[in-house]
């Protein structure tokens, strides 16, 4: 391992040396700041010449910041002639803006991996992105993690009755995912049917499947943004009658007034993965947050010893 080198930007340096720690490595300095004017300052401080060199910035907010950080580090590791340079985003920024959904609008998501591309990147390695085919927007090899064995881990700890669980759907996108829960997790499976009536706004209107009237419902989703749409879903489902409330999403955004929106709704307890960092000013009692250092140091062992990634997440053999 040791022409492996993983380096961090200031997004989320604590993900970075959990990285490290399973690794038994210790994270490269890389000095960052901002020049009077604004401009993004990089140094990488360590020798980087001819190693395999991992990027740990995820693009969450403030995500333009993040985000130009993460290409001049790539152009730093470049232009010190590292022999490979995998950015390793835990979590894709403009991820929803990945289509056409009307004219004169952008392809974000591709945009971003073309930068990132351009950049010098040699491959990357992100976690539960928004849309799966935003793998085929980039030009450099993906290695797309599942943060799900983490999140059933978490619910399986809880030692809930299959008899007594519904997974819950928040919206007919996250159908195969719950889908996936409800194969590990046991239960029934239900769906919330949610209306768009803007960028910003959603409605929940009818449940379909269950029943949940006495049951525990789990509800799952690939990120929390503002929260309206899990909130609505989970006020839908206490008004069927649910018994207990579930929350679990990979990626804690956070944004807006969603905190407030958590406290008031009738939800149980949340679980978010560590991709971004969860402020004080945003902890509550109920939210829970899980590691996937694990799983990503995992990743960057097999990437950096060119084994398989499939193959941890392939089920045991019975």
């Amino acid at each position: 391992m040791r022409e492996l080198k993983i380096l961090s930007g200031r997004a989320n340096r604590g993900l970075a040396q959990d990285i490290c720690g399973f690794l038994h490595l210790g994270l490269g300095s890389v000095s960052l700041g901002k020049f009077p004017d604004g401009e993004n300052f990089c140094k990488i401080d360590d020798d980087v010449r001819g190693r395999d060199v991992f990027l740990i910035q995820p693009t969450s907010p403030p995500v333009n910041d993040n985000l130009m950080e993460l290409l001049i580090m790539i152009d730093s590791c470049k232009r010190a002639s590292a022999a490979r340079v995998t950015a390793v985003i835990p979590y894709y920024g403009y991820a929803r803006q990945d289509r056409k959904d009307e004219g004169r609008v952008p392809i974000t998501a591709k945009l971003v991996a073309n930068m990132i591309a351009r950049a010098g990147a040699d491959r990357v390695l992100t976690m539960d992105l928004h849309a799966p085919q935003i793998q085929g927007f980039f030009d450099v090899p993906v290695d797309h993690l599942y943060a799900a064995p983490v999140l059933n881990s978490y619910f399986e700890a809880m030692g809930h009755s299959t008899d007594d669980i519904v997974v819950v759907s928040p919206d007919e996108g996250s159908i195969k995912r719950a889908i996936g829960h409800s194969k590990r997790l046991g239960g029934r499976l239900a769906i919330v049917d949610k209306r768009r009536s803007s960028a910003l706004e959603t409605t929940q209107k009818n449940i379909i499947g269950g029943p949940v009237e006495g049951k525990i419902c789990l509800m799952f989703d690939d990120m929390i943004s503002t929260a309206g749409s899990i909130c609505g879903a989970a006020a839908l489902v206490h008004a069927a009658g649910a018994k207990e409330i579930h929350l679990a999403a990979t990626h804690g955004i956070l944004c807006g007034d969603a905190v407030e929106k958590i406290r008031k709704s009738p939800i149980k307890s949340l679980c978010i993965c560590d991709t971004i960092p969860l402020p004080p000013e945003k902890k509550l009692d109920c939210i829970q947050v899980v590691s996937v250092a694990p799983l990503l140091a995992e990743a960057i062992r097999r990437i950096h010893h060119h084994k398989s990634i499939s193959e941890m997440f392939r089920p045991p053999e019975s």
